[in-house]
């Protein structure tokens, strides 16, 4: 029989209270603290993996990463003694470099590790009474230096490193600011403190020597050097917009991380230090530098971003970001009030990662933080909600992969074993001690503090549908059928049909309290175990105990029952795993100095799993066997509470009081998994409640009827961006080429022109160098010359003397006697003179030597100007190529960011061409509409050419009518009195047009008045609307309350009529009466009776308190709605108007073709006219009319009302013939206009001869 083996898949959970407890590995990968593991997690492809801790570990204290990103350390306790360990990140997988636990020194544990810039030194913080501050060579694990810190037992939070010098490190706590450096095998320190010192939370470097440091009063400081530059104090600023938080989907390095050099201080160890409460103070529990400025946590659920102000050396706060509201959370108001105890950057500075100490991971894009001005942003969850406290139950089901946990933190989490994610999170009001899943993945059962509450576990939501009044049950368990579920209420156990919802019996015989109920394989037995040492065996056919095992000394933690349910595996406080069967213990197996408090059985039979006080998991084989032969696996940092197996017995399910959850796949010693003993498929399905359904069906038809709309306004509002877009980029790119173009001229010309400064510097130095050794030359040639000239002078001197000497001697030898005194005075005389030539020489020598000191400083002079100008130009145009650097920087930036908003459109682009497509198929189908009207298109075609054909010869007598129609101008001042009488009735017309103008802008103001009148009612609808449900609810509620409490009078009474039977008999009749006030008058039900009516009450204002909060949301979505279709009605009304010009000048052209009718219309009245002399042959032709005109007009007036009359006449011939005309089929009026009336004819006439 092989050993099982048991591997960690997947962790749902962090230690929060671990010292900086989260960091990046790289842009995807962070790593962070969970049971007695560190997870590296992919945030991109979702896995984990784990680097264990040793063995034996009794929880991690501290982490540090080193700024090569190659080794971790990791601070543990191990069997009472503090342990460093350093992996190696680069090997897959991780490995053991160095293990540091000998120590010279005192300690207890140590609380901060900081890694140095190159990664070789090591710096620790060893907690009180030592705080001793350890400098290690860890690779060698040779210390270097010892300092105590602080000698008052003060807590030290932090130590750092300078990210720039191996040498200088920082320290801070309660009181202690310190910064020391590394010299001659000692650390001294380098600043001193003035005045009273705060208790420093935080600290991270912003720089070589800057510091910014955090304290428990919200202030900020900004140390240089170690003295006191710039200071800030952070206020607590309530949000102005509760947000809360939607269903969370999935939301660089130029500076040295804080993670490496600035771990977070533990949580644990500020809250143990605080000896005061600064209430209302923000608290700065972490800090992270990046390259704009530094992030901090500012309080409850709050992170402040400051960014450096240019050109001085203070900060300026620039963005706020807080932790969202949960909805799930009993109370969503403070599920915010989080402390941030870790801040990490990406590399690339694009991500913000938070931990905070409710065990929650948050991240932020740091895009979005320069999005939301004015308003705060929002962090989101990196994973998913976690526990943050002690879990104490743990379940699983047959149908469906799920896992169902409930914690102290008062939450119930349903979780995916097969995705690793979260399915359904609920927070409550009072504490669950025990979950139990229904086989069928559709209902749960949770013990609270106060009631035992049977749940649906709906698509989006844990609602419960029956409550029992059993309080602070702690152990629960639905039996393998699902028909029957057990609840433990103290020393009882209570048993419940899932069918009828009712308790069918009470199990009672233990004395302590209950610990473990485990049922057999067939439902029909019971196993239950507790503290009072016993196991007992209940048939729940008859609720009596079948077999029992009682051993006082121990105090039973857990039991598992063999698939036979022969054999019953116990576990408890006296270290040991017992074998019970027949009321008997058949073997005791050692847990070798460790307390069992967790054990399961294979539904094989074949594997067991125990788990330990120390957090530990053991697999072994079963038989069990008699040497110590197990697999010891270190998964948790606290006692484990339960341990399950799935339903296939291919996954392990551990919990413990570190508030994580494990999942182990199982497998034989050879690596093999274990083979499902029946292949189950899972359900999919998910229970929907019939009103949910209502009100998603309708909000899915209000959505539908807006997408509808939407639509049409999307399609034209995406054409009208994609032309924006499109032109935009179009200019971007433009614009950019044309930069480019620029700065490359530019750029040329600086070329250029240093090439013209380079020439011209090399030209003047080698002209100066020439200039230089000319005038050298020449000044050695003038001093030659004189020296030459001197020499003369001297050569001559000397003859001369030598002559003198001569005649002289002559002159002696002739006159020894009688001029040997003359003689010494000529001597002396030109002794004298010879000594003045001497020094005038040496004076012409000096001034020699003079010139040529005064040539090598001037030529040096001129040297160092030159070099000067140099150095000059040469840091000019140095500052203008940094400058032109930083602005091809700064373009690269801008160009970055257009690339990124270039991917965004062509993304959209790649939407618009499969909505392209999709419309090319219904161009398609149109096409072959298209087709068959081109056939109609022909046809008419057709007929239109040969009504062409007849509109043609129309034309022709057109043509002729209008050579005609000059002899009816002179008619056209008979018009004029009719012309005047027209304009009276148009004013008369435009005065009745002002009017029903008024009357329409009272209308539509009237609309408007109505339409406001309709979303009032709209509201009015809906809040009564939720006042019915609520009421319903509440209604349904008392009449099951009805019911159950008519059932119990009903069974009251079959009961009281029993007892009247014994009416005859006083003492039997008094036990009877007894028994009845045991049976339904219980001290629990005598206790409760005061709290139901507080209960109902609180929970009655609860839920007034939540409808009336709904109320104000919807009231804020009404007034936002109105302001909406205001501005659409705005919009509306511009359009009307532009409609109404559009009318207004196709009147104006509809009046043109009138008058263009009406003198086609007077045409055809001439050509009549000209018909009419053949057919009437006394009147005269035109000619003679004209010359006999005089004599004809005896009376003008009467002249003129004949003509008028004739005309009418003649126009109404006309209209009859045109009318005639119309009714032929094929025929059609010009331009498809009807003809005006004989009054409209008249005014056109008059405007158009006017």
């Amino acid at each position: 029989m092989s050993t099982v083996v048991a591997q960690s898949l997947h962790v749902f959970g962090l230690r929060a209270h671990v010292a900086n407890n989260i960091f990046f590995f790289d842009e995807q990968i962070i790593i962070y603290p969970s049971g007695n593991h560190c997870v590296k997690y992919n945030l991109d492809q979702k896995w984990q993996n784990f680097i264990p801790g040793s063995d034996k570990s009794q929880g991690m204290l501290a982490l540090s990463i080193s700024p090569n990103r190659r080794y971790l350390a990791i601070s543990e306790m191990v069997q009472e003694k503090p342990t460093i360990t350093i992996y190696e990140l680069s090997s897959i997988p991780c490995r053991k470099r160095k293990v540091l636990n000998n120590f010279d020194f005192q300690v207890q544990k140590f609380v901060s590790m900081a890694f140095s810039p190159d990664s070789k030194y090591l710096l620790t913080q060893t907690s009180p009474p030592e705080s001793n501050l350890v400098y290690w060579l860890w690779e060698k694990q040779k210390v270097m230096a010892v300092i105590r810190t602080d000698t008052q037992n003060n807590p030290v939070y932090q130590v750092s490193i300078n990210p720039q010098d191996n040498t200088q490190v920082c320290a801070t706590g309660n009181g202690l600011f310190k910064l020391l450096r590394f010299a001659e095998g000692t650390l001294k320190q380098t600043n001193f403190q003035r005045g009273e010192s705060p208790n420093y939370l935080a600290h991270a470097w912003v720089s070589d020597d800057r510091i910014i440091v955090g304290t428990d009063t919200g202030r900020l400081f900004l140390f240089e050097s170690g003295d006191q530059r710039w200071e800030t104090n952070i206020t607590i600023k309530e949000p102005t917009s509760s947000k809360s938080l939607e269903v969370i989907h999935k939301s660089e390095s130029l500076i040295e991380f804080p993670s490496s050099s600035s771990p977070v201080p533990s949580f644990e160890q500020i809250v143990a230090a605080t000896d005061h409460d600064h209430l209302g103070l923000p608290q700065v529990f972490a800090i992270a530098a990046y390259s704009k400025g530094f992030a901090c946590s500012a309080g409850k659920g709050r992170v402040l971003l400051f960014e450096k102000v240019e050109d001085k050396d203070f900060y300026r706060e620039s963005r706020e970001i807080r932790i969202p509201t949960d909805p799930q959370s009993n109370d969503p108001s403070q599920s915010d009030k989080q402390d941030v105890l870790c801040l990490c950057f990406s590399p690339s500075e694009e991500t913000l990662v938070a931990s905070t100490s409710k065990n929650q991971i948050y991240s932020i894009t740091m895009s979005l933080t320069e999005i939301s001005k004015g308003e705060p942003a929002h962090f989101e969850y990196l994973l998913y909600p976690l526990h943050c406290a002690s879990i104490t139950g743990l379940a699983t089901c047959i149908r469906k992969p799920l896992i169902a946990t409930c914690s102290l933190d008062r939450s119930v989490r349903i979780w995916n074993y097969e995705s690793n994610t979260l399915e359904l999170f609920k927070e409550y009001q009072e504490e669950a001690y025990t979950v139990s899943l229904h086989p069928s993945g559709h209902y749960v059962v949770v013990g609270f503090a106060d009631k035992l509450r049977l749940m649906n576990l709906l698509s989006d939501d844990i609602r419960p549908f029956k409550e029992y009044s059993v309080r602070r049950c702690k152990e629960c368990s639905f039996s393998n059928g699902g028909h029957l579920f057990a609840a433990v209420n103290g020393n009882v156990i209570h048993i419940f049909t899932t069918t009828s919802l009712e308790n069918i019996t009470n199990l009672k015989g233990h004395t302590g309290k209950i610990r473990s109920v485990v049922w057999n394989s067939d439902d029909s037995k019971l196993i239950s175990a507790g503290t009072d040492g016993a196991v007992y065996e209940w048939n729940l056919a008859t609720g009596k105990r079948e077999t029992e095992c009682v051993l006082k000394s121990c105090s039973y933690n857990s039991i598992a029952v063999s698939p036979d349910a022969k054999i019953i595996f116990a576990v408890g406080s006296d270290q040991t795993l017992k074998e019970i069967s027949d009321s008997l213990i058949l073997r005791e197996i050692s847990a070798y100095d460790v307390i069992y408090t967790a054990i399961t059985i294979s539904h094989s039979g074949r594997m067991m799993f125990v788990g330990t006080s120390m957090g530990t998991i053991r697999t072994m084989k079963y038989p069990l066997p008699l040497q110590k032969e197990f697999n010891e696996y270190q998964a948790h940092a606290g006692p484990i509470t339960k341990i399950l197996l799935t339903f296939d017995d291919q996954f392990l399910l551990t919990v413990a009081e570190d508030g994580c959850l494990f999942t182990w796949k199982v497998f034989d010693k050879d690596g093999r998994g274990i083979k499902r003993e029946r292949e189950v498929g899972f359900a999919e399905e998910v229970l929907v409640t019939k009103t949910d359904m209502e009100e998603k069906a309708q909000v899915m038809l209000e959505l539908k009827m807006r997408v509808e709309e939407l639509k049409m306004e999307n399609e034209y509002q995406l054409r009208l961006k994609d032309m924006n877009y499109s032109e935009k980029i179009k200019e971007l790119t433009d614009k950019f080429t044309q930069e480019m173009e620029s700065l490359q001229t530019k750029n040329q010309v600086l070329k250029a022109e240093k090439e013209k400064q380079d020439v011209y510097h090399r030209e003047r130095m080698e002209n100066l160098v020439d200039k230089q050794n000319q005038e050298l030359q020449e000044l050695e040639c003038c001093n030659n010359q004189k020296l030459l000239l001197e020499y003369e002078k001297y050569q001559e001197l000397q003859l001369k003397s030598q002559r003198m000497q001569e005649e002289y001697e002559k002159q002696l030898r002739d006159n020894d006697e009688t001029k040997s005194q003359a003689l010494e005075e000529l001597t002396e005389f030109y002794e004298a003179k010879l000594q003045e030539k001497t020094s005038l020489l040496e004076e012409a020598q000096e001034d020699v030597r003079q010139q040529l000191r005064e040539f090598e400083e001037t030529k040096k002079q001129i040297e160092e100007d030159e070099d000067r100008e140099i150095q000059d130009i040469k840091t000019k145009y140095e500052k203008k190529l940094r400058d032109e650097k930083e602005s091809n920087l700064r373009l690269k930036g801008e160009t970055g960011i257009m690339r990124k908003k270039f991917s965004s459109l062509q993304k959209e682009i790649e939407e618009r061409t499969s909505d392209i497509e999709m419309l090319k198929g219904e161009q398609m189908k149109l096409q072959g509409v298209i087709k068959s009207l081109e056939k109609d298109i022909q046809g008419l075609k057709r007929e239109i050419q040969e009504r062409d054909e007849t509109i043609q010869d129309k034309e022709k007598r057109i043509y002729d009518l209008k050579k005609k129609n000059q002899e009816l101008e002179k008619f056209k001042f008979v018009f004029d009195y009719k012309i005047k009488e027209l304009k009276k009735q148009i004013e008369a017309r435009e005065n009745e047009i002002k009017v029903m103008k008024e009357q329409i802008r009272e209308m539509e103001a009237e609309l408007e008045r109505f339409h406001k009148q309709n979303t009032q009612l709209e509201l009015n609808i809906t809040e009564l609307l939720q006042k019915l449900r609520a009421t319903d609810q509440e209604l349904r509620k008392e009449q099951q309350k009805e019911r159950d409490l008519e059932a119990l009078v009903r069974r009251f009474k079959t009961d009281l009529h029993n007892c009247v039977a014994y009416i005859q008999e006083p003492r039997l009749l008094k036990e009877k009466i007894r028994g009845l006030f045991e049976k339904y008058v219980q001290q629990a039900d005598m206790v409760e009776i005061a709290g139901l009516n507080s209960d109902l009450q609180q929970e009655y204002a609860r839920q007034r308190e939540h409808l009336e909060r709904n109320l104000a949301t919807l009231k804020k979505k009404v007034v936002k709605e109105s302001e909406l279709h205001r501005t659409d009605y705005v919009r509306i009304m511009q359009e009307n108007v532009s409609l109404i010009k559009e009318i207004n000048e196709l009147r104006r052209e509809l009046k043109l073709t009138r008058s263009q009718v009406y003198n086609l219309e007077s045409a055809l009245k001439v050509s009549k006219k000209m018909r009419r002399p053949q057919e009437v042959p006394e009147t005269a032709p035109s000619k003679d009319m004209a010359t006999i005109s005089p004599t004809m007009r005896l009376n003008e007036q009467e002249e003129t009302g004949r003509i008028i009359e004739m005309q009418r006449l003649e126009i109404r011939r006309l209209r009859d013939q045109i009318q005639e005309q119309e009714q032929v089929p094929g025929f059609h009026t010009i331009a498809g206009v009807r003809l005006p009336s004989l009054i409209d004819s008249e005014v056109d006439f008059e405007v158009h001869t006017k």
